[in-house]
């Protein structure tokens, strides 16, 4: 397998982690991959990038099952409103697309936070930086590499 950016970097940081690629035929949602993976719903994440009222940009990683609160998002990035970043704007400001897009090695370094649900769990799945492929890592090395802040962001 060609190594992703994430991939590399996770290397790089001698972080351990591993790469596993699925199937996308037909499109498949979070929930599907953790069906895919065999794995229960509450381990997989996704990634979300917003948008302040002032153009700042924030990453949030919340359960693939559970909906990020914007409200929450707001108050803990400190910003007046987020909204979701418009999905045209996602790969010229990260470098990945949608249903690609790892919190880890973004084209551009953002602000993160991560929903405090995956700091009592061994491991989480997050996008492995492109389509069709998971990373599973420790919840912690994540944190430690994206200097993201745990705490509760999701409805």
């Amino acid at each position: 397998m060609k190594k992703t950016n994430a991939m590399r970097l996770l290397d790089a940081a001698g972080v351990k982690y591993e790469e596993f690629e699925y199937d996308t035929k037909g499109g498949i949602s979070g929930v599907d991959v953790a069906k895919t993976l065999n794995e229960d719903v509450s381990m997989v994440y996704k990634t979300l990038v917003t948008e302040s009222n002032k153009g700042e940009h924030f990453v949030f990683i919340v359960p693939v099952a559970m909906e990020l609160d914007l409200k929450k998002a707001a108050k803990a990035s400190q910003a007046k409103k987020v909204d979701m970043l418009k999905q045209k704007d996602l790969l010229p400001l990260t470098g990945y697309v949608h249903g690609g897009c790892s919190p880890i090695g973004m084209k551009t370094r953002l602000k993160t936070f991560i929903d405090i649900s995956a700091m009592d769990k061994e491991y989480i799945f997050v996008s492995g930086g492109k389509v069709g492929l998971q990373i599973k890592v420790s919840p912690s090395d994540l944190v430690k590499l994206t200097d993201a802040s745990a705490i509760d962001i999701v409805k």
